[in-house]
């Protein structure tokens, strides 16, 4: 799994990305911005990449899982993470979404920059390109994460999703909102061709107490 590598450096940390992992961009750097992670909380970090989130997560949190589908990003989360001195509060995990994390695992915060682009492939789709490419609308792997994720958080935990306004924003709103969650846009950005990346926070809503 050794490739050549680009090396990056972002909010302190130093970044070596192999050619088929994704590289962070906008919707990375808008990510690391406005994340907000509670000191000794547990977090997912779902889709990991290079590995950027979650050793920006580790920080502060008392450990990260990291996981993504993509085996190289595994390798390549796993050796930024010791670069950056985070791999002791770090496990890393290579699967589909949730499928490698057992059904009672819950977490404070999970994050998700999502693979929100519309695009349909005639043929097989690259390591690389599973990183952004959404299916036919932009959904087919948000649809599944917003139908797995709630219920792996904690009783008052949080989900922070990043994804385009070409994949239906408003849609995953909604979702949200009827899996029982309140939802609330953090941060939005344009970009070119009349797009615009948007993160949400869905938070677990309060008990009502009488």
């Amino acid at each position: 799994m050794h490739s050549q590598s680009k090396e990056i450096f972002v909010a302190d940390c130093i970044l070596k990305v192999q050619r088929e992992v994704y590289e962070p961009a906008e919707d990375s750097f808008l990510f690391v911005d406005c994340m907000n992670v509670r000191l000794g909380s547990n977090v997912l970090d779902m889709g990991t990449g290079c590995g950027i989130l979650g050793i920006i997560a580790a920080k502060r949190a008392s450990w990260v899982l990291a996981t993504d589908i993509n085996p190289y990003a595994v390798h390549c989360a796993k050796r930024n993470a010791v670069l950056n001195g985070t791999d002791a509060k770090m496990l890393f995990l290579q699967g589909d979404l949730f499928a490698p994390i057992a059904s009672s695992v819950k977490f404070d915060l999970i994050i998700f920059n999502a693979p929100y682009l519309p695009f349909e492939s005639s043929g097989q789709v690259s390591w690389l390109e599973k990183a952004w490419t959404g299916g036919v609308d932009g959904r087919r792997v948000i649809e599944r994460f917003l139908l797995e994720g709630p219920p792996h958080l904690k009783s008052d935990g949080e989900i922070m999703l990043m994804q385009s306004s070409l994949s239906g924003i408003n849609e995953t709103l909604q979702a949200l909102r009827k899996r029982g969650l309140s939802t609330c846009i953090v941060a939005e950005r344009n970009l070119p061709f009349f797009e615009k990346i948007s993160l949400i926070r869905a938070s677990m809503k309060e008990p009502v107490s009488f």
